[in-house]
């Protein structure tokens, strides 16, 4: 195994025969964080949920680029899962299920993208919400606590809004989502989110040209952009345009964390590309 490339904690759930779907997570989360759609998916697939490099109980490592997260992936599908599989990814992990398709067109029969940032949050996240959120959450993890401490944390982040103005973190979320936030920070290397915040976390991520490797059925799945969606219109129609057999599923009032907030209507969206999957 390549040192570079640590060996993932994984969240295994198996049901029988049916083929593997291996779940990548968003960036600050953990494997875990799949857990609303579990015992739907369980039912229908092996399901392997990874914690990334750095997140819940993996290896800490020295670099936390998306073409890092990508090499992990490719390297657990060659070294160990034994047949082809189909990859679930939420936001980071939708970036690189895309890539680990376009680079094991062998390997991989279909991919579900949930809300992928794509530059979102690379070339124009300076001064955007987002920076300011990634800011606050490394602080968290650094500081660390008690759930309930890094909660209220959380909570008073300050995110700059279109008009000018500033609005608390605490105002957008819930507790319970601020809760499980504050959990999967627990668990976080705050390395992770540095390259992030300085606008370097997709050197080496050649969007959109990777996606002309995309040879399996692709189901596209995007956040309202206004709601706090991190998939602009314009990556989801270059997607669309290059992805040689593409599904786009638009959840109008969501926000980013699809399959958390909304998870029956993301397994509900999820049976529209079943069937092409499972060919």
């Amino acid at each position: 195994m390549n040192p570079a490339s640590p060996r993932l904690n994984l969240h295994r759930t198996t049901s029988g025969a049916g083929p593997v779907l291996l779940m990548l997570h968003g960036v600050t989360r953990c494997g875990a964080d799949w857990e609303p759609l579990l015992p739907v998916l369980a039912a229908h697939w092996q399901v392997i949920a990874l914690d990334q490099r750095g997140h819940g109980t993996s290896p800490r490592a020295g670099s936390y680029l998306v073409t890092d997260y990508v090499a992990d992936a490719v390297r657990f599908v060659r070294e160990e899962v034994a047949d082809s599989v189909v990859l679930f990814g939420h936001s980071l992990g939708a970036m690189v299920a895309a890539a680990v398709a376009a680079e094991l067109p062998d390997r991989v029969r279909g991919i579900i993208l949930e809300d992928p940032p794509f530059h979102t949050m690379g070339n124009r996240l300076a001064g955007s919400a987002w920076q300011a959120q990634f800011i606050g959450m490394r602080a968290a993890a650094q500081t660390g606590g008690s759930t309930d401490e890094i909660t209220a944390v959380l909570a008073e982040i300050r995110l700059p809004t279109r008009d000018g103005g500033i609005q608390r973190l605490g105002e957008l979320r819930d507790r319970a989502s601020l809760a499980w936030s504050a959990q999967c920070l627990s668990r976080l290397d705050p390395a992770v989110l540095t390259p992030v915040i300085e606008g370097r976390w997709l050197d080496g991520y050649d969007f959109p040209s990777l996606l002309t490797g995309l040879l399996c059925p692709v189901l596209l799945l995007q956040a309202d952009p206004s709601g706090g969606g991190a998939l602009t219109d314009a990556d989801a129609e270059t997607l669309k345009s290059i992805a040689s057999d593409c599904q786009h599923v638009r959840f109008p009032g969501c926000g980013h964390n699809l399959h958390r907030d909304r998870p029956e209507v993301v397994l509900r969206a999820f049976e529209i590309g079943r069937a092409s999957c499972r060919e």
